[in-house]
């Protein structure tokens, strides 16, 4: 677990950033075709489609929980030790996200595609949580934790724009109605999420422990191993208690609901665009792919993405996205009701000033996130990054789970039919109302929150400046002004009650 003071180079975040081809891809193509692959192949109801996502996400989001406090302390292990707490995840990631191929198979049951879809949404839980701390881990400067996110956010795009121009290819190839696509579109992005996720595992690195650290962080963890019941039921209830302390830091309050808000109305959009242009629109399920793939476009954007980010901040970047996205879903009512003779032409345009917006969204609060700890760790004097990472990713599978669930209710209610190649007028309305009104809804209260958010490149400099100063026997009577009200700003506290010295805190800071 040395860094040996290694530098945040450009390939070494590209190497990090890999990951997240799975991250993005992966994502995408279950929120965008695998509720239309379960209404349309294997003949399941919307509402049972849904409910299959809804529940493996909710029990992977209670599972994500422990996994974020196991991979805070699996130090103590010398498996953690030779390959690292956070990077042997990585490692035996890896061979597993072969079980992706298992939810594209045809002719199961319902509860062959519940089980097969938890395995995944467990398996990728295992790589991604810990992988997300890796860059409070890597480095603490803002521009080298930008770099590694800004890579990581670079390739995210690729993965959304594989995931959506691969299968339409091969949708395209073997026909509309042929679900054999699905299953080799499956096999190719297994092969290519296990290549990337060993990448990731090889170039990066966690933070170094001086000897002595390393000692009694051995000899505590010896001690814990000891412990009966009694006291294990109070470890767990402490670790439930610092998952909920998470949310007394205002500014991770405020970053968490505008993730979510904005990653919901993402999703809502991805789960019901391919029925919007297929029985809205009347245009193929291929040529819906071939719009979803203009998500290419966000490679690019995601680089300028990068340097605005450390120029203008995040709050900025949350503006431009949301509003682009908001007129977007205006414009593809608009064509909806208007249908005019270039139809396709206006949605590809439409399509892609979307995903200008959408990769600004995708980019933006997994940029924000890697400061987050430096505002918890003013407070508690602790580095834990697993315990928010592992936070926001439960909230985040929780959220968009209950709003799969109810996007399958609202189409089956409305009328929605599976595998019919037609629907009624109420099913189309119904189609077009959740996509347009639903994700409009969720993208403005998002951004009702962002004009509250403070959290940029100059306040997260001057509270890293004064962590450092207390670090060194500083003296909080002598904080200045300036820096007493970002430090009170960020956290939700009184700066009288941050810094507050605790037994243990010393080993607590190094390890997390």
């Amino acid at each position: 677990m040395k860094n040996n003071a290694k530098k945040i180079t450009i390939p070494r975040s590209i190497g990090y950033g890999l990951t997240d081809i799975m991250g993005g891809g992966a994502f995408t193509i279950i929120s965008a075709w695998l509720l239309y692959y379960y209404t349309t192949f294997v003949g399941l109801t919307p509402v049972e489609g849904a409910s299959i996502i809804a529940i493996a996400r909710i029990v992977d989001a209670i599972v994500s929980l422990a996994i974020g406090s196991i991979t805070d302390n699996f130090y103590k292990y010398k498996i953690g030790r030779k390959f690292g707490r956070r990077r042997f995840f990585l490692l035996i990631g890896a061979p597993l996200m072969f079980t992706y191929i298992l939810l594209w198979v045809t002719g199961m049951n319902y509860w062959y595609y519940l089980v097969s879809y938890l395995l995944f949404e467990i398996v990728m839980a295992l790589v991604l949580i810990p992988w997300e701390t890796l860059p409070s881990e890597m480095t603490k400067d803002f521009n080298g934790r930008t770099k590694l996110s800004t890579a990581r956010m670079f390739l995210s795009s690729l993965g959304v724009f594989l995931a959506t121009f691969i299968p339409g290819r091969l949708i395209a190839f073997f026909g509309e109605d042929n679900g054999y696509a699905y299953f080799i579109n499956a096999v190719i992005f297994a092969i290519i999420f296990a290549i990337c996720i060993f990448i990731s595992y090889k170039v990066t690195w966690e933070k170094q422990l001086s000897p002595e650290e390393e000692r009694e962080w051995i000899n505590r963890s010896k001690t814990s191993e000891r412990k009966g019941a009694k006291e294990l039921l109070a470890a767990f209830s402490e670790t439930v208690k610092a998952y909920i302390s998470t949310l007394k830091i205002r500014s991770f309050r405020k970053h968490l609901m505008i993730y979510l808000f904005s990653y919901t109305a993402k999703d809502v959009f991805n789960a019901v665009f391919v029925y919007f242009c297929v029985f809205a629109l009347s245009i193929s399920s291929s040529v819906a792919g071939n719009m979803l793939s203009l998500s290419i476009i966000g490679i690019p954007i995601t680089i300028v993405a990068g340097f605005l980010m450390i120029k203008i901040g995040p709050n900025s970047l949350y503006k431009v996205s949301y509003s682009l996205m908001i007129m977007c879903l205006a414009a593809f009512y608009a064509v909806y009701v208007i249908k005019p003779d270039s139809m396709i032409m206006y949605i590809f345009i439409i399509s892609a000033i979307y995903q200008i917006g959408r990769a600004i969204l995708d980019f933006t609060p997994w940029n924000v996130f890697p400061f987050i700890p430096d505002i918890d760790e003013i407070v508690t004097q602790q580095r834990r990054e697993g315990v928010f990472a592992a936070v926001m990713t439960f909230t985040r599978k929780s959220t968009v789970a209950l709003a799969t669930f109810f996007v399958g209710i609202i189409l089956q209610f409305g009328g929605y039919t599976a595998g019919a190649t037609t629907q009624t007028p109420q099913a189309v309305q119904t189609i077009v109302y959740t996509m347009v009104i639903g994700s409009t809804l969720l993208l403005i209260a998002a951004l009702a929150v962002v004009f509250t958010f403070k959290l940029n490149k100059n306040t997260h400099q001057i509270l890293v400046a004064e962590i450092d100063r207390l670090k060194n026997n500083g003296s909080k009577r002598e904080v200045d002004p300036e820096t007493k009200a970002v430090v009170e700003d960020l956290t939700g506290y009184k700066y009288e009650d941050v810094w507050k010295e605790t037994k243990g805190n010393s080993i607590k800071s190094a390890c997390g």
